[in-house]
């Protein structure tokens, strides 16, 4: 039955029945997607760990992944930039082969060594899967929009265990600015919610972070925490800005073959792991393969990151995804804001797993431009008592940001610094 079938007045009748109807199938599949995800990347990630050799073929992998973007991906290339231009305006949708190659193409990445994340591949699987309920569900132009942005929430609230925040990411990251769409904010929480009690359901366990610093407000303290936001703002726009210089110019390098593109990165990123001395930045950086080596889940402790490891990640993460390789960026810049605020706090005073939480959610913030949701995210992992210097730091870092950003289709609908501004897409 076609949505324009019910009677007209059904979806203000019974409302939330009415969502709840479409998020069950959304979250179902967002859920279920997410938790082979996930559990498929924790044996790739093992298997590269414990088989050294893996990385040698990084380059061959990134060929294989080019071949099959250019024969099977279409559309699919855009990744989240054509959900998020798919719910400004509707077009062609979201296509269903988006949710098998880019698990697949991670998969590969994480396996040879690439420097990824994991919240890309979750969102297009979620974008993907929920346009197709959308379409097998007849739904009109508007709700489409609606699932789309569903499928957001629900593949981001799984893959990292925060439901709030991804419910308000799917609203704020869709411009900057401004959340219009407060229609969607009971479908994306719902969709959010229920995908990860599904993934949960799966036996999925996300990693726990503590902030065990414990203080009354210090206004010396937040005046250290907005300077590092400032900082954590430049880093995110550095991480952008670099990414997307390194794929227009690999582009343009090798425009006569462009399958060299991902072989010349894999190369790129063997030399730099010799050149670093070091694996830690291989990979999604949460656990370090040696307990003493760099990470995310170690920069909340003193010695567990090195003065420039943000910096390393930064050009890791940068050659792996803006030459090919598929994956999500998240994971690494929770990576670069753990390590940069470890620095930070070493040369501050500041508390050093404080300043990594906050360091964790800010360069986030800043390179997507979603403060709010990354505070909220902040008090989901962390926890409230330090809520203030979260946003503070969020906010800071989504100034400092600019209008640069992981994601081109992002409009800007209030510019940050008042005066008009085009973005153009990379």
């Amino acid at each position: 039955m076609r949505n324009n079938d019910f009677p007209a007045n059904l979806k203000t009748r019974f409302y939330f029945a009415y969502r709840l109807l479409i998020a069950i199938p959304v979250s179902l599949a967002c859920g279920a997607s997410v938790a082979l995800f996930l559990a498929l990347l924790d044996v790739v990630t093992s298997t590269r760990i414990d088989h050294p050799w893996l990385l040698y073929c990084l380059p061959f992998a990134g060929v294989f992944i080019w071949w099959m973007y250019s024969r099977l991906g279409k559309n699919a290339g855009a990744g989240n930039n054509l959900i998020i231009d798919e719910i400004h305006e509707p077009g062609g949708g979201v296509p269903l082969r988006m949710t098998p190659l880019v698990l697949i193409t991670t998969l590969i990445t994480h396996l040879f060594g690439g420097s990824a994340g994991r919240e890309g591949t979750a969102v297009q699987m979620g974008g993907s899967l929920s346009q197709r309920i959308g379409r097998w569900m007849g739904l009109d132009e508007e709700d489409t929009r609606i699932i789309l942005m569903m499928g957001i929430a629900g593949g981001f609230g799984a893959v990292f265990g925060t439901p709030i925040a991804g419910t308000v990411f799917a609203l704020e990251v869709l411009a900057i600015g401004r959340m219009k769409d407060f229609n969607a904010l009971i479908p994306c929480f719902l969709a959010a919610f229920l995908s990860d009690q599904v993934c949960l359901f799966f036996g999925i366990e996300h990693t726990q972070y503590r902030i065990v610093f414990t203080a009354a407000f210090n206004w010396l303290l937040l005046a250290q925490v907005l300077m590092a936001g400032a900082a954590f703002g430049l880093a995110s726009r550095f991480f952008s800005y670099l990414i997307h210089q390194i794929k227009d110019t690999s582009g343009k390098l090798f425009s006569g073959a462009p399958w060299l593109v991902p072989f010349a990165g894999g190369c790129i990123v063997i030399v730099l792991t010799y050149v670093a001395g070091t694996r830690d930045y291989l990979g999604l950086g949460v656990y370090a393969a040696a307990p003493e080596g760099v990470s995310i889940v170690n920069a909340f402790t003193a010695g567990g990151a090195d003065d420039f490891s943000w910096l390393w990640k930064i050009v890791f993460t940068a050659v792996t995804l803006g030459m090919g390789f598929k994956g999500g960026e998240v994971t690494p810049l929770f990576f670069i804001g753990a390590t940069l605020g470890h620095t930070i706090a070493i040369y501050s005073g500041a508390p050093i797993d404080l300043m990594a939480g906050i360091g964790f959610i800010a360069v986030f913030a800043g390179a997507t431009n979603t403060p709010i949701a990354c505070t909220l995210m902040g008090v989901e992992l962390f926890g409230a008592e330090h809520v203030v210097y979260f946003g503070a730091a969020c906010l800071m870092a989504y100034f400092f940001s600019g209008h640069t950003g992981i994601y081109s289709a992002q409009r800007i609908n209030i510019p940050k610094f008042g005066h008009s501004i085009k973005r153009s897409k990379k």
